[in-house]
């Protein structure tokens, strides 16, 4: 059977362009025992794609040149030589960029789409969502009245930080690059305040107006000068978990910016970077909580769904020029 698959054509300088990705026709194998023939259903883009674009050592392999981009995809089950699973069953896990695919079943989990839309598992059950989690919970260790700053707040892990935050009785400021965006945080999320940094002329002296009290957690997804702004209005034993440098990912150099380490070192200040598998023993933790907060209506989300598996190497490139409002997916 011929499906389709893209593939990395070539490794980027800076931006990633249409030419970075190439479409392919393949065929998929028999399927064996203990195999699912599935069907994408949802494709996941992520910020952190960009980093396995380049052929350096990190905390994933690199892609390789010739071969499938993998994400995180929803499936359907088309065919099954697995126990526990069969036609219709919707799971989710890490997959190539391909119209269809055959998995071993113990690299995938079914899912309740009666939870929640089946895209949620790409994103507020999900990747995203156990990083905000994880990231807040156990790094940022929030206090009730304290505040908390989230760059890329209208994002997909930003979304659920600041609402967990929020749940955790903290003050909750978003850094946001529109003022959709910004209503978007304060209008339908609870947050406290929002900051548009693109249009602030002071964006260190805006952080101070929207956080009187100092900062207590900066949970940093975008690094660069946004960070800068927010780290100079660190309280004492103020926590950083530093889950993203989008705002650096496509840099040609490494950008010389404030030193921050005499501030860390002053204000007694944790900063931790952390990826969500650091957290994979307790996963199923996250998971609960998440899923008993939604069911409460204590978390809601945003998605930026995009429409056809031809448009999945645009809508990755979108992600850095912000073209999000919330998690960004492709349904097929």
């Amino acid at each position: 059977m011929d499906i389709q698959q893209i593939v990395l054509r070539s490794r980027p300088q800076g931006e990633p362009t249409a030419g970075t990705f190439a479409f392919e026709k393949s065929v998929l194998p028999p399927l064996q025992p203990g195999e699912l023939h599935l069907k994408g259903q949802y494709y996941s883009v992520d910020p952190y794609m960009r980093g396995r674009m380049n052929d350096v050592k990190s905390y994933a392999p690199p892609f390789q040149i010739g071969q499938p981009i993998v994400g995180g995809v929803v499936a359907e089950v088309v065919e099954s030589a697995a126990t526990g699973f069969q036609k219709g069953d919707l799971v989710t896990g890490r997959m190539p960029w391909a119209t269809e695919m055959i998995v071993t079943a113990k690299t995938v989990k079914k899912i309740d789409a009666a939870l929640a839309p089946a895209s949620y598992y790409l994103g507020l059950l999900g990747m995203p969502g156990l990083t905000a989690y994880f990231g807040l919970m156990a790094i940022g260790r929030p206090k009730p009245g304290e505040t908390v700053v989230i760059s890329g707040a209208a994002g997909a892990v930003g979304l659920v930080v600041g609402q967990i935050a929020k749940i955790q009785g903290c003050r909750a400021v978003g850094i946001a690059g529109s003022d959709e965006k910004t209503a978007m945080l304060t209008d339908r999320f609870g947050f406290d305040a929002a900051i548009n940094y693109k249009t602030e002329k002071n964006l260190s002296q805006a952080v101070g107006a929207a956080c009187p009290l100092g900062v207590d957690i900066y949970f940093d997804n975008v690094g660069g000068e946004i960070s800068d702004a927010v780290i100079a209005h660190l309280n004492f034993h103020a926590r950083i978990p530093l889950c993203g440098q989008i705002s650096l990912y496509n840099s040609k150099e490494i950008p010389t910016g404030p030193r921050i380490q005499t501030m860390l070192l002053t204000r007694s200040v944790l900063m931790q970077g952390f990826i969500v598998g650091d957290f994979q023993d307790r996963f199923p933790e996250a998971f609960a909580q998440l899923g008993t907060w939604l069911r409460e209506g204590k978390l809601t989300y945003e998605q930026t769904i995009i429409d056809g598996f031809e448009n999945l190497p645009r809508a990755l490139m979108g992600l850095f020029s912000g073209q999000n409002k919330g998690k960004m997916v492709v349904r097929a």
